[in-house]
């Protein structure tokens, strides 16, 4: 099967993971359901105006599971979390971006319990899947919590990418929301760099933590021209005495809450969330 994504092409494999997770969680469905929850899905991730929360992200967000699915209990149920946790999305506004980069994890988690349990998982073990979705929406865990742990750090390892898979995340996030003004935008990305420059540490599982160093690298290059453009906004609202707010609430007015990783992630990490 291929599914045509915009530039993107669904990997082959990518339905029959679906199918080998969802069993593996112990869905007792019949194969043609699980197989269609599984498009269904394909369907969500390829959704218009997703130029990185897309299902290019979600395959490399299940590429980095498998890398360190080694030091998870339950490697299924982390694969599944992976499939749904961006399933609900929406980058409608820059509080939206400033927050939670557009991931809507509360409802995702929803869907992802409906649903499994709707294919014969178990109630414990779709609530699991929830939870960890959950947990991404503020991408802090209990580093004895080794599923968890794995899924925030497969979601945000684009920001340990190379230098121009990172400037093409950048471009991507941009573009997801070119509808918000510059200065909107760069305000909400500057508070978001920021604050993931400020934990002690991005990354919180033993293999992911070999991501640190690069990720800090990216983001404070990254924040550097950020506020060089951000000196410029204020510059030029100084001198045109211009207020930075125009009646409508800006990215940075809605920075009460802590942003999910790949705002993407989302850093999420092309989050290594946001995400992120």
């Amino acid at each position: 099967m291929r599914l045509v994504m915009g530039v993107y092409d669904a990997p082959q494999w990518l339905l029959s993971a679906f199918v080998r997770s969802a069993r593996g969680a112990g869905a007792t469905a019949p194969p043609e359901e699980i197989k269609a929850a599984g498009v269904a899905l394909v369907d969500r991730w390829s959704a218009k105006g997703r130029d990185f929360h897309n299902l290019k992200h979600l395959v490399d967000v299940l590429a980095r599971v498998d890398e360190l699915a080694a030091e998870t209990h339950e490697p299924d149920l982390v694969r599944l979390a992976a499939w749904y946790h961006g399933a609900i999305f929406d980058s409608a506004d820059a509080a939206a971006y400033a927050n939670r980069g557009g991931e809507d994890e509360l409802a995702s988690a929803r869907l992802a319990l409906e649903e499994l349990t709707a294919l014969g998982v178990s109630e414990k073990r779709a609530r699991r899947v929830h939870d960890l979705v959950v947990a991404l929406r503020r991408h802090s865990t209990d580093a004895s919590d080794f599923d968890c742990a794995v899924l925030c750090d497969a979601d945000l390892a684009m920001l340990a990418a190379e230098p121009q898979r990172y400037k093409s995340y950048l471009h991507d996030i941009r573009a997801e929301y070119a509808h918000l003004p510059v200065e909107h935008y760069v305000r909400a990305r500057v508070n978001i760099v920021r604050k993931l420059l400020g934990r002690t540490s991005l990354f919180v599982s033993p293999l992911g933590a070999a991501w640190e160093e690069a990720a800090r690298q990216n983001l404070g290059a990254e924040l550097q021209r950020l506020e060089k453009e951000l000196a410029k906004i204020d510059a030029a609202n100084a001198e045109s005495g211009t207020a930075a707010s125009d009646g409508h609430e800006t990215a940075s007015d809605a920075n009460a809450a802590e942003p999910a990783a790949d705002a993407q992630t989302s850093l999420a990490a092309q989050p290594p969330t946001a995400r992120h």
